[in-house]
């Protein structure tokens, strides 16, 4: 039987990416963030469905100025995927306000 070593985890400076390629991971993070606050995905570590629309305004408003402020630094099919979420953000939002 052959020696089983047990893989550490690999430590990952964030600070280290480029900041566009931070920015994109920001608003990834975030527009999770705005489904769950709008009731539209399940918690993790819960199983439950939380609806707070006040948090989701708050979230997808970052998201939006986040996109603002990308969007000059993208390629066009970027752009495109960057403004259709923030568009699925909004319009679900409006949806259940």
């Amino acid at each position: 039987m052959e020696d089983e070593k047990e893989e550490k985890p690999v430590a990952f400076d964030i600070a280290s990416l480029d900041t566009q390629v931070l920015l994109k991971l920001f608003i990834d993070i975030l527009s999770v963030k705005a489904w769950q606050h709008m009731g539209l995905r399940v918690k993790p570590g819960t199983d439950k469905v939380e609806k707070d629309l006040g948090q989701a305004k708050l979230v997808i408003d970052c998201v939006n100025f986040l996109v603002d402020k990308l969007e000059p630094h993208v390629k066009d099919d970027e752009k495109k995927n960057l403004r259709s979420l923030l568009a699925d953000l909004q319009i679900n939002f409006a949806r259940l306000s």
